[in-house]
């Protein structure tokens, strides 16, 4: 998860971005952007690195765009900004087990922590990949509460929606493993709630499967079959939730 998902104005460029990467179709919405400015260079590396971590594809594209992205970063912030996104193509690499990058990952995160400043905008995107790494690599749910927690308030106070999502998303997981199912239903119901009124495709299935999770039949089974759809219709991404929407295996049988 990179970026904002939200469009600036009325820009038609940023319209048409938006509109492929919540599509799935990273590569053309990267396509669209020229890396002539730290700006452009660090988005255009954004989309490519959140293409690996849905589709378990495109790595090298995203190392050659972070290169770039690095290279025209002049401030602290487009340092820390490009860092960022470093640590998370690490994370995605460990994540899928494409290669273990895991020192590369807090080793990037931890840079990019020391050049964006408390109360910036990127600040929240970087507290939520911390969270991240502590879930999903260091294994200690409880520095991931308080990561997604900091995360989820500077997406509050940028009005981040998007990034709001992920966080509610993630803190009901947590919420979930701990028996809390009021917590939980709450929120991954607000998480899909967002990314429907954002239009984010791709997001969408997966919050499905998180609420389903959560929910009682016959509520589970319907959230599936519609997470089933939308995984169908976007071509199968994001490539890991197949796992968790292939149907039971039949019971073996007896002689």
């Amino acid at each position: 998860m990179s970026g904002s998902g939200t469009t600036p104005g009325d820009d038609p460029l940023q319209t048409a971005v938006w509109r492929l990467r919540s599509r799935a179709c990273w590569a053309d919405a990267a396509a669209l952007l020229r890396p002539d400015t730290p700006a452009s260079a660090l988005q255009r590396a954004a989309l490519l690195v959140e293409r690996c971590l849905y589709t378990e594809q495109g790595w090298q594209e995203a190392e050659d765009g972070l290169r770039t992205a690095e290279a025209m970063a002049h401030s602290d912030e487009e340092r820390g900004a490009a860092a960022c996104e470093r640590g998370q193509l690490a994370y995605a690499a460990t994540l899928h087990t494409v290669r273990d990058r895991a020192d590369e990952a807090r080793a990037a995160l931890g840079r990019a922590a020391a050049l964006i400043p408390p109360g910036a905008p990127g600040r929240a995107l970087l507290d939520f990949r911390r969270g991240l790494l502590a879930e999903n690599l260091t294994l200690s749910p409880q520095a991931a509460r308080a990561a997604y927690r900091r995360a989820h308030a500077g997406a509050t106070a940028h009005s981040d929606p998007l990034l709001l999502s992920f966080t509610w998303r993630h803190l009901a997981g947590l919420a979930l493993r701990e028996g809390e199912l009021a917590e939980a239903r709450h929120g991954f119901a607000e998480s899909l709630r967002i990314r429907e009124e954002l239009g984010y495709l791709v997001g969408t299935a997966p919050a499905l499967v998180s609420l389903a999770d959560a929910e009682a039949e016959p509520e589970a089974s319907r959230l599936r079959e519609e997470a089933r759809r939308l995984f169908r219709l976007l071509g199968g991404v994001p490539t890991w939730l197949g796992r968790e929407l292939a149907p039971p295996a039949p019971p073996a049988a007896t002689a």
